[in-house]
């Protein structure tokens, strides 16, 4: 009759233990608040030729409509200069850092 009851207060006591004895231990010690620092930070012009990225095969699917159409001038003129662009792109960071 006891066995369960005592295992119950057993379990109770390693929650509260898990819960509270953390917080209880840190009293004394002061919390800094941790400031926010953003892992990458974008440039102005980065964060155009994203925009570019997203906004020029965009429009031009809303332009040729490649669903209703054939898809591989879209293919051509919609995504072809923005793969191109960032290809540039890789390859004239990749010789400035050597």
């Amino acid at each position: 009759m006891f066995s369960g009851i005592q295992e119950i207060l057993v379990l109770v006591a390693i929650i509260l233990g898990i819960l509270f004895l953390p917080r209880i231990l840190n009293r004394g010690q002061e919390k800094k608040p941790a400031a926010f620092k953003p892992a990458v930070v974008l440039s102005g012009k980065m964060r155009m030729a994203i925009a570019a990225s997203v906004l020029w095969p965009a429009a031009m699917a809303a332009f040729m409509q490649p669903w209703k159409d054939d898809l591989f001038p879209f293919v051509y003129i919609g995504s072809g200069p923005v793969v191109f662009c960032w290809i540039i792109f890789w390859v004239y960071t990749g010789f400035l850092r050597k």
